[in-house]
């Protein structure tokens, strides 16, 4: 409380600093100090530690907290930038980035949501393996928070006779729940800002591509040479009583498999067609392809509502609580990145000048591994949604320029957000939503240090082996 505090108090004297005539959604990033940034690290610092130092006080007032580190930024914006930069900043972030961020979520987390998948196979090496590439290959696809959702219960319910299952559900975080999302912007929140930036929807697929195969086929050799030990280690002991015996697996919700179809369709019309029809908001300019997609976005969310069975909601012990966090949370990040992103914009002449020095050679260039291991670091204890906002940013901000003379850049920044959110358990939503159903299925879950003893045994040593391999 005293970290809040002192960092509410350094945010208010930013009313200390004189009041400056802008344009309209113009702060002006060059004359901002570091100070602005003080309620960004506030919002991410309570997202980070809120649910393990208070969970019962958090879960009853993280839309408070959010709500106050955003006023932080907003009052002293109107205050000391004018009005009308405020709101054309408010504007520009919330229905560029934020409103069509959260539709995109909420539509996949409801179709994903009435995808049911039932009965039960037998936990083997050769099948637990299959599972968890099934898995990786729809976090692409569904979201790393869809697929966890749909492949957590069959794969738990596959080894639940079995005396050695914790690192099953640790590899699960790290490919499904993680590296898996890597190849679309519909994979992880990071690449769907990165989309609404202007990075083609493809790109993702065609740069990361290599080095997410070569993460995946890793970790899954080694899942499989690990399991089969413990598998082995089993022989000779009494075997624990199945609470859920073989059964077929059965499928229900199939529409909304279609559903995601339509989801992905209306994505890739939003990039391609350009009818040139603009709304003009307070000089924010919003593209009739933007609020089509979004519209249908939302449409193909009530079809999956109004066409799934309630049973098969039910199985997925599905509910509103964590889109509600979501949407709420990601309401304050959005807010309070509005000045961290007017700096970083800034360059070298803006406050955050030491770490665009961290990311750049002597001549020049861009430091390619700075970027991944800067990005993944923050992605590892931050969000990795803004974290990949804020070194998109710090590369120059232009989706055409990095995605050709800066791909390489691009692509470090990309791999860092989303494969390092597998570092800790707060590093990506879906983390602790898949702690959280293993533990209640007594699955004797590391801690919170303990996760990251297997993360940095196993993830750290193959994210250096991409260094030099991929970022070098």
């Amino acid at each position: 409380m005293k970290t809040v505090i002192s960092l509410a108090g350094a945010a208010l004297a930013l009313c200390l600093v004189p009041s400056i005539a802008f344009a309209a959604g113009d702060i002006g990033g060059a004359t901002l100090g570091a100070a602005w940034a003080l309620p960004f690290a506030g919002m991410l610092l309570s997202i980070a530690l809120g649910p393990i130092l208070f969970p019962h006080f958090w879960e009853l007032n993280y839309g408070k907290f959010a709500a106050f580190w955003a006023a932080l930024v907003l009052v002293p914006l109107v205050l000391f930038r004018g009005f009308d930069p405020a709101l054309g900043s408010l504007l520009h972030t919330a229905l560029l980035e934020y409103i069509p961020f959260i539709i995109l979520l909420f539509a996949l987390f409801t179709i994903a949501g009435g995808i049911l998948i039932t009965g039960n196979l037998q936990g083997t090496p050769a099948t637990n393996t299959a599972l968890l590439a099934i898995g990786t290959a729809m976090a692409s696809v569904v979201g790393t928070t869809g697929a966890s959702i749909i492949m957590i219960r069959p794969l738990l319910r596959a080894n639940d006779n079995r005396h050695h299952n914790v690192h099953v559900v640790v590899f699960f975080i790290f490919l499904v729940s993680n590296i898996g999302g890597s190849l679309t912007p519909l994979g992880d929140p990071p690449l769907f800002l990165g989309f609404l930036r202007g990075v083609s929807f493809f790109w993702t697929t065609q740069h990361l591509l290599l080095e997410t195969s070569f993460a995946v086929a890793v970790l899954l050799a080694l899942f499989f040479a690990l399991d089969s030990y413990f598998v082995s280690k089993e022989k000779g002991i009494p075997a624990l009583r199945d609470p859920t015996p073989d059964r077929a697996i059965k499928l229900f919700g199939k529409i909304n498999i279609a559903l995601l179809g339509g989801v992905i369709l209306a994505i890739l019309m939003s990039a391609n067609w350009k009818p040139g029809t603009v709304f003009d908001f307070h000089g924010v300019r919003v593209e009739l392809q933007d609020v089509v997609r979004d519209a249908i976005l939302l449409g193909l969310a009530g079809l999956s509502l109004a066409l799934t069975p309630k049973p098969v909601r039910a199985g997925n012990e599905f509910s509103w609580g964590p889109i509600k966090e979501v949407a709420k949370l990601f309401a304050g990040i959005f807010v309070c990145i509005i000045p961290v992103l007017a700096m970083l914009q800034a360059g070298k002449d803006g406050a955050f000048a030491p770490l665009v020095a961290m990311v750049t050679h002597a001549d020049g260039t861009p430091n390619n591994a700075a970027y991944f291991w800067l990005t993944g670091i923050l992605s590892s204890f931050l969000d990795n949604a803004p974290t990949y906002l804020v070194f998109f940013e710090l590369a120059g901000g232009n989706a055409k320029a990095l995605m050709t003379t800066g791909a390489l850049t691009l692509t470090a920044i990309s791999a860092g957000a989303v494969f390092m959110g597998a570092n800790s358990y707060i590093g990506n939503a879906p983390n602790f939503m898949v702690y959280a159903i293993a533990k209640d299925r007594k699955v004797n879950m590391p801690s919170f240090f303990g996760y990251m003893m297997w993360s940095g045994a196993i993830l750290i040593p193959l994210f250096l082996l991409q260094t030099v391999i991929f970022f070098r």
